[in-house]
Order: structure tokens, then sequence, then C-alpha cells
């Protein structure tokens, strides 16, 4: 059973930074192309970044470019988002997901950028 649980998120002050991480289990990470994606308030899924199988190659939504920072521990079946210089426009529920289009995704981890 395919599982990814999210974790890292919570309240930070514009500016500040957060490390998502996403626990995966119950199919072959290393073989999997890995995303996150986002949903503010009210608004659809947002794709964030990708990562390939190996981690060399990433790829970032103009939004976040800069400042976000994708990576994967394919040892320990994780994959993680270092978030650095936070607006306000990135709160949102954040989700790891096996497709861009965000299906096959986690339960989500809050991100609320706030002072």
């Amino acid at each position: 059973q395919v599982q990814l649980v999210e974790s890292g998120g919570g309240l930070v002050q514009p500016g500040g930074s957060l490390r998502l991480s996403c626990a995966a289990s119950g199919f072959n990470f290393a073989n999997q192309r890995m995303y996150w994606v986002r949903q503010a308030p009210g608004k659809g899924l947002e794709w964030v970044s990708s990562i390939n199988t190996h981690g060399g190659t990433t790829d970032y939504a103009d939004s976040v470019k800069g400042r976000f920072t994708i990576s994967r521990d394919n040892a320990k079946n994780t994959l993680y988002l270092q978030m650095n210089s936070l607006k306000s426009d990135d709160t949102a529920v954040y989700y790891c997901a096996r497709s861009r289009a965000g299906a096959s995704r986690g339960q989500g981890t809050q991100v609320t950028v706030s002072s």
C-alpha cells in the first residue's frame, strides 16, 4: 500500500525557513520521480517542485525558484523541501506526490507564513 507522510510544517514569520519531509513506503521510491505540490486557501493544487530518481535533476515553479530546494535520500525513502525566505503567499498545505498533478499524494502538512 502506497503511503506518503509529510511533516515539518508550522507557523513561521515572513523571511523565515522551514524544512518539510515526506516519508514514503509501499512502492519503489528510488525508481519514482517525486513532486511537491501545494494548495493555498480557496485555490487549486499548484505544482511547486520536481526531482528525478537520482536527485540530480530538479525543477521549480517560478514563484519559489531561488528560495526552495528539493532533495531526496533514497536510502531513507524520504523526500525533502527546504524553504527559505518564506512569504505570506507561500501559506498553503504542502503535499508530496507521485505526479505533477498531485495524484497519489499524502495527507499534507500546513505551512502558515504570518507575522
